[in-house]
């Protein structure tokens, strides 16, 4: 007896509680749409041709052999889109999420995180795309208070130094993915966060003259 009226009293509470598993029915959908909007996002991607025309580069102007890195403002802010590419390996070594400029938007904010807005021109407050070599380690006000500054070397970049474009880190940047969320976006510095920063600086301490290449896929 005792076990039909515990059996009963089960059905009845998963029978009253059909709220709970929909609940859990909808996380699990949007966890599964959110994955397959990511992989669709860097599915289709290729930088073979990059990383062939980056090694190039640097054997033609004497930049650092060893590795570079390629920033694609084409990926959903959200998204790691910061990669370290070991030449000698031929393999991308570390990935990092990177925030790009506010132009016209809010500082601080995610409007344009599928959308990175891109201009060379001066309190644009827009990432600048193109070629640049990564120069002196300085002192940054941000993050963990080290920043290098970052040479454009096209037309499209060409005013970097005197925006004060520089590569530094930003408490307010996430040390992992976020997507659907976007990164915090500040005035056209390639920001990183604090964690991040550190194994960078330990890279580019170690490895001078290398070459960043900013693109929008």
């Amino acid at each position: 007896m005792k076990k039909i009226i515990f059996i009963i009293f089960v059905a009845l509470f998963y029978s009253c509680n059909p709220k709970e598993d929909k609940q859990k029915n909808v996380s699990a959908n949007e966890s599964k749409s959110e994955i397959a909007a990511k992989d669709k996002l860097t599915a289709e991607i290729d930088y073979n041709n990059y990383y062939k025309e980056a090694q190039q580069y640097c054997k033609n102007n004497n930049l650092n052999q060893n590795q570079f890195i390629l920033i694609d403002l084409g990926v959903h802010s959200g998204l790691k889109r910061f990669f370290v590419y070991d030449f000698t390996n031929k393999e991308i070594s570390k990935s990092y999420i990177v925030s790009h400029g506010c132009g016209a938007n809010e500082w601080g904010r995610t409007n344009s995180k599928d959308d990175a807005p891109i201009s060379n021109e001066f309190d644009s407050h827009c990432s600048s795309l193109g070629k640049y070599v990564i120069l002196d380690r300085g002192v940054s006000q941000w993050g963990i208070k080290v920043n290098y500054i970052l040479k454009g070397k096209e037309k499209s970049n060409s005013n970097a130094e005197s925006r004060a474009i520089v590569l530094h880190s930003w408490e307010a940047i996430p040390d992992n993915e976020v997507f659907p969320e976007g990164t915090p976006e500040g005035w056209g510095c390639p920001a990183v966060s604090n964690e991040s920063m550190k194994e960078i600086d330990e890279l580019l301490k170690t490895n001078k003259k290398v070459l960043m290449w900013i693109i929008k896929s």
